[in-house]
C-alpha cells in the first residue's frame, strides 16, 4: 500500500473522523457515528482504498 493522501488530506480526515465518532459518546449517541472510523482510519494510515480505486493522490510528488 502506497500512501496516496498528502499531509493536510490525513490531517483533516483525523479531526473529521474523530468529531463523527465522538457522537457515539456525547451528543445524538446513534450507532452512525462509528462511521467516523473510516476516515479516522484512513487518515492514520495514509492511505484510502476508494482514491486507490479512482486513482486519485494527494500526496506531493517525489522529487527524484
Amino acid at each position: 500500500m502506497k500512501a496516496n493522501e498528502g499531509a493536510i488530506d490525513r490531517v483533516l480526515r483525523v479531526v473529521v473522523g474523530a468529531a463523527v465518532l465522538s457522537l457515539a459518546f456525547i451528543g445524538p449517541q446513534t450507532p452512525w457515528a462509528y462511521v467516523g472510523l473510516v476516515p479516522l482510519v484512513t487518515g492514520l494510515i495514509g492511505w484510502c482504498p476508494l482514491y486507490a480505486m479512482l486513482g486519485f493522490n494527494t500526496c506531493p510528488a517525489k522529487r527524484a
